[in-house]
This record gives C-alpha cells, sequence and structure tokens, in this order.
C-alpha cells in the first residue's frame, strides 16, 4: 500500500495541531511497512527542506517526499481561502503520477484542488479529507471570529463534499460533518500520542498544591481572556498556583507569584512542566481533538476542559470536568473544585487520565484502527 499525504506543515513539536499530527500519521504508517509520500510546504520565507527530521532509518525507507513554498501572504479579506486552492493546484501539480497510491490523505484545504480534478477524472485514487476541528462550525468567541468563521463555511462545505472520505476526530465533530455531507461519507478517526510521552504510574505526582497549566497561543477561541479573568478573582486563594506554556504577550500577562508564564518551551520543557502538574486548563470555544489534553493526560494531569469539538471523547467525570465554552462561572468552579478535592480523589482522576491514553490513545494502536476504517470504506 502506499499513500500520498498533503499537509500544511510538518512538525514533531510545534503549537499546531495538524502539523504534529500530520508528523505522527506518516511515522507510524511507516512503522506498519506501508509507504508514505508527503507533500508538504515551507513559508515563503523558509529555505526548502532536503532531508526530513525526526524519523527513524527504518522509517525514512518507506517515506518520501516533496516540499514546496507557499505563495507570498496578500492582505485583503479571504485572502487565506484564495491562497489555500492556490496551494491546494500547487501541491496537486507536484505530483505527476497519482495513479501509484492507494489514496490521497489530505489535511485541511490541501486537498481542493485534487478534488475539483477527481470530480471529472474519476480513475483518480479517492480523496480522505480531515478539517480536523471545524472550529467555523462551532461556539465563536466574539463577533470578529464570527464572521471570519462564515467565511470559511462555503468552501470548507464545498471540500467536503468533494472528497470521498471525510474524517471525523468524534465527538460534536461527526454531527457538524453530517450536516455538510452524508453519513456514509464520514468515518471516525481520532488522533493518537506516542509512546513516549507516557509516565509510569508509581510517579504520578503528588504536590502539596494544586498545580494548574495552560498550553496554547494567545488567541481568542482559545479562551484565555475568561481564564486570565478569572484567574484574577482568584489571586488570593490559598493552595494552587498556575503555569501558562506559551506566547502570552507581556501586555495581557498577570502580576502575581502564583501565575507563572513560561513563554514557549521545546519538547522536553514541556514534558517536564506537565509531569509535574495536576491539571491541565483547556477552556476553548472551539477545539477539534487536542494533542495537548493527551500529553496531559499521558503525564498524569487530570483535566478541565470546555465540552466543544471531540474533546468529550477524551475527558469525562472519571478524569475531569467539562464546563461551557465561555463561561467564566463554570470555569472558576471547576477550577476551586480542584483547589478544595482531597488528594486521593484528585490521584484517581489522574490515573483515570494515564489509564485512558494507554486503554485508547497510542498511535501503535491508532493508526491500524484508522486505516482499517479507511480502506474498509474506499
Amino acid at each position: 500500500m502506499k499513500i500520498a499525504l498533503l499537509t500544511d506543515g510538518l512538525y514533531p513539536y510545534v503549537l499546531g495541531g495538524i502539523q504534529k499530527h500530520s508528523f505522527y500519521l506518516a511515522k507510524y504508517l511507516a512503522r506498519e511497512k506501508i509507504k508514505v509520500h508527503i507533500i508538504h510546504c515551507v513559508a515563503k520565507d523558509q529555505g526548502i527542506i532536503e532531508e526530513l527530521e525526526g524519523f527513524s532509518e527504518a522509517e525514512l525507507k518507506l517515506i518520501s517526499f516533496s516540499c514546496i513554498r507557499k505563495r507570498k501572504p496578500k492582505s485583503y479579506p479571504g485572502h487565506y481561502i484564495r491562497e489555500s486552492y492556490l496551494l491546494s493546484k500547487l501541491m496537486f501539480e507536484t505530483m505527476s503520477d497519482y495513479s501509484q497510491f492507494d489514496f490521497i490523505y489530505a489535511q485541511g484545504f490541501t486537498g481542493w484542488h485534487y478534488g475539483r480534478v477527481r470530480v471529472k477524472d474519476k480513475s483518480l485514487p479517492p480523496l480522505i479529507t480531515n478539517f480536523h476541528g471545524l472550529e467555523m462550525f462551532q461556539h465563536a468567541a466574539s463577533l470578529k471570529e464570527k464572521l471570519k468563521q462564515e467565511l470559511f463555511k462555503w468552501p470548507v462545505t464545498h471540500v467536503s463534499r468533494l472528497s470521498g472520505l471525510n474524517c471525523s476526530l468524534g465527538g460534536k465533530l461527526t454531527a457538524i460533518l453530517e450536516n455538510l455531507v452524508s453519513p456514509n461519507k464520514i468515518i471516525e478517526t481520532p488522533i493518537g500520542i506516542s509512546e513516549d510521552w507516557l509516565i509510569d504510574s508509581n510517579t504520578i505526582q503528588r504536590n502539596k498544591i494544586r498545580k494548574f497549566v495552560f498550553v496554547g497561543r494567545y488567541e481568542r477561541r482559545k479562551g484565555i481572556e475568561e481564564l486570565s479573568a478569572v484567574l484574577k478573582t482568584l489571586i488570593h486563594t490559598q493552595n494552587f498556583e498556575f503555569h501558562f506554556i506559551g506566547p502570552i504577550p507581556e501586555g495581557k500577562q498577570i502580576s502575581s507569584k502564583k501565575i507563572i508564564y513560561h513563554g514557549l518551551l521545546e519538547e522536553a520543557g514541556v514534558k517536564e512542566l506537565l509531569c509535574s502538574a495536576d491539571l491541565l486548563v483547556c477552556p476553548s470555544y472551539s477545539e477539534g481533538m487536542p494533542t495537548v489534553i493527551l500529553e496531559a493526560m499521558a503525564n498524569g494531569c487530570a483535566i478541565i476542559a470546555s465540552d466543544v469539538g471531540a474533546v468529550s471523547e477524551e475527558v469525562d467525570k472519571s478524569n475531569g470536568i467539562l464546563i461551557e465554552a465561555g463561561s467564566k462561572e463554570q470555569l472558576k468552579d471547576a477550577i476551586l473544585d480542584f483547589i478544595k478535592m482531597n488528594d486521593e480523589q484528585l490521584i484517581k482522576l489522574k490515573e483515570a487520565s494515564l489509564q485512558r491514553v494507554r486503554e485508547q490513545f497510542l498511535w501503535s494502536k491508532v493508526i491500524m484502527q484508522n486505516l482499517k476504517k479507511i480502506t474498509d470504506h474506499v
């Protein structure tokens, strides 16, 4: 079997989920002796990638790739949509012979032009598309965000209908897709996590005070403004500290010894902080299936998260608390509940997180389950 993987980027550890997902898809498909050709891109001002990093010698024997540069971005309303289509066209033109592939797996808009061509030429391999979070159909954090979402609804619907098969991460995302395409064109394919994120259950942290963590960019849909507002009301509360990982602007930071901003960290630094923490907080307005939640669970963290996207596949009352997106009241109550929770109850939740990852979300298990679902339908 040979698969073409179309993706906007390919990085082993970034704050962007699609790039991370693409990296691990290629890695674990190769581990299953499946050939993968990756067509990916770099920014206009970056050099073309000559060698792939993060893969073993054995994996690279089964992975080939083409790297292209994005066009210089424009600055008019809706430019991203037009640039996405032109990028998909450039990706299509990069490969002259598609007959060598069993199917094309496209992240986001990268298969747009291929889908249009295949409508006229059914001899081309099937197109499978994964739009991950489908954020444009989820909660909007502001009017500005709502207007942006409206711009994306038609092209996402169009590309989904061009595709022979659409991947859903599960949860509420399946219902969103069912409003766009026929249910027989949808399969649920959760993401996974590599085994090296897992800690031993005997090393689950027991802290004297509750240690909370947020990981992500300062992005409106991430709910960070609501989180900051809640934290300002809790500064004088005893028995907790809060850590932020990611590029949080200095002007948006809270001045308190209990709230620590680490900026961007390398993967080892993220692992170390998650391993020492009690809880991850993910109060987003919209999400797919956040890898960061799995990373936190693999390091023995309980979770507070908004019930959006496929988050409910990762979190329930056994390992955390789900809240309504945008609700500062529910977010505050959840944080206070964990501050007051006795140690033994918290440890049970942390152990449940770790166990759920082991049983359901390791790439070594997920990859072949997902591949079987695809091949059963194409």
